[in-house]
């Protein structure tokens, strides 16, 4: 155990961010889910005990992602790009339907469902991060980088919004700040973006979850017109916000998670902050601000262009998925489907969360391994001019 703590490396606070999330996410889970037990019939402790092993798995995963060395990540990118879109053709055409949405697919033998989309944000991600840096002599050809990047991110973006709208415009989001990083010209991301809009708007009008997407937008901007019925999860999130007060009712002493709609994953924030407060709120939303800033440091402090844009399309992922969800739950946006990395209960999300952890920590651990090795020829270099003047 001993020998594992010290090959633990990269950047010691991200690592206790990990902790930190870990043990809140085991606490509100466990709480959230005491409701969802009752009316399956079976002990709360068989949630936790699941998720328990989710998190430790995952925990596992981001132990040995950061372990490999970041530059591998590079080809392994090709082998995912390869194995996501026919993946999520087959989703969209054989997945598990559930609330309209194609998402999932099971997983033989282990009878285990799979959102496939959380393998495309780490596949394209990575992708454009090797794509950009192979790039940068020919970043202004328009054969040679632009049309494979703006394929690739309009191929994916299209392929997750035809089920999942609210996690394809954060992949495009975060697609477009990679671009700006990776120096693409403004006319060309200007493209880009112009392609994104036709895309979402032709699937918001004409795509088979059209009817959803229409309804959720005007229920958000016009909620004084909306069906009531439509209004059920957003307001009983609020009620569990403005009932947790500055200090919450406690950790097990929510109430709103008898009522309030997947309160373990899509509403968890709201659970958070009905049990600890505006306190608990704020210190989650710090929690992830330091991880941003974390990982912002290590994008800065990369000597390599692939792990800087691993590092930062990685970490600004993360974070806007963190504050998307917890903009629904407090009312700042419309009622989605993302959930809060690290905290919500899910299989697949936790698992691929975690690795993308470990790639951030890779990287900063190859930064620390540069830093150190840096250090010790200036000393010797130190020791040696002390030798001869002696």
């Amino acid at each position: 155990m001993q020998s594992i703590i010290n090959r633990a490396k990269g950047d010691r606070w991200i690592w206790l961010i990990v902790i930190l999330l870990s043990i809140w996410s085991l606490l509100a889970v466990y709480s959230a889910t005491g409701t969802l037990a009752y009316k399956k019939g079976v002990g709360s402790e068989q949630y936790l005990i699941k998720h328990l092993v989710f998190i430790v798995g995952g925990l596992g995963l981001m132990y040995v992602s950061h372990l490999l060395d970041y530059r591998y990540y590079a080809g392994i990118s090709k082998i995912l790009m390869v194995i996501t879109i026919p993946l999520l053709l087959y989703t969209l055409i054989f997945g598990n339907t559930i609330n309209d949405a194609s998402r999932w697919v099971t997983i033989p033998i282990i009878n285990q469902t799979f959102q496939t989309s959380d393998m495309a944000k780490l596949a394209l991600i990575t992708f454009l991060a090797r794509t950009l840096t192979r790039k940068q002599e020919n970043i202004k050809d328009v054969k040679k980088a632009f049309l494979p990047i703006m394929a690739s991110v309009c191929l994916i973006f299209i392929l997750i919004a035809l089920a999942n709208l609210s996690t394809a415009i954060m992949l495009f989001g975060v697609s477009i700040l990679l671009l700006i990083i990776g120096r693409i010209s403004i006319k060309q991301i200007a493209i880009v973006c112009l392609g994104g809009m036709i895309l979402l708007t032709a699937v918001v009008l004409l795509g088979p979850r059209r009817k959803t997407y229409i309804s959720r937008i005007e229920t958000f901007m016009h909620p004084e017109k909306a069906d009531p019925d439509k209004l059920f999860q957003g307001n009983q999130s609020k009620i569990a916000v403005a009932s947790g007060g500055l200090f919450g009712k406690g950790p097990g002493n929510s109430t709103q998670r008898n009522v309030l709609p997947h309160p373990y994953s899509d509403f968890v924030y709201a659970l958070i902050i009905e049990e600890y407060g505006l306190v608990g709120g704020v210190l989650m939303v710090i929690i992830y601000l330091i991880f941003l800033w974390r990982c912002i440091l290590i994008v800065t402090q990369s000597p390599k262009a692939f792990g800087a844009l691993l590092a930062a399309g990685l970490s600004f992922s993360l974070t806007i998925q963190a504050f998307a969800n917890m903009a629904v739950a407090v009312g700042l946006g419309p009622v989605t489907g993302v959930p809060l990395p690290l905290v919500s209960m899910g299989g697949t999300s936790i698992l691929f969360t975690s690795v993308a952890f470990g790639i951030i920590l890779s990287v900063s651990r190859d930064n620390d391994e540069k830093k150190a090795k840096v250090k010790t020829e200036k000393d010797k270099v130190i020791v040696g001019e002390i030798t001869e003047l002696a």
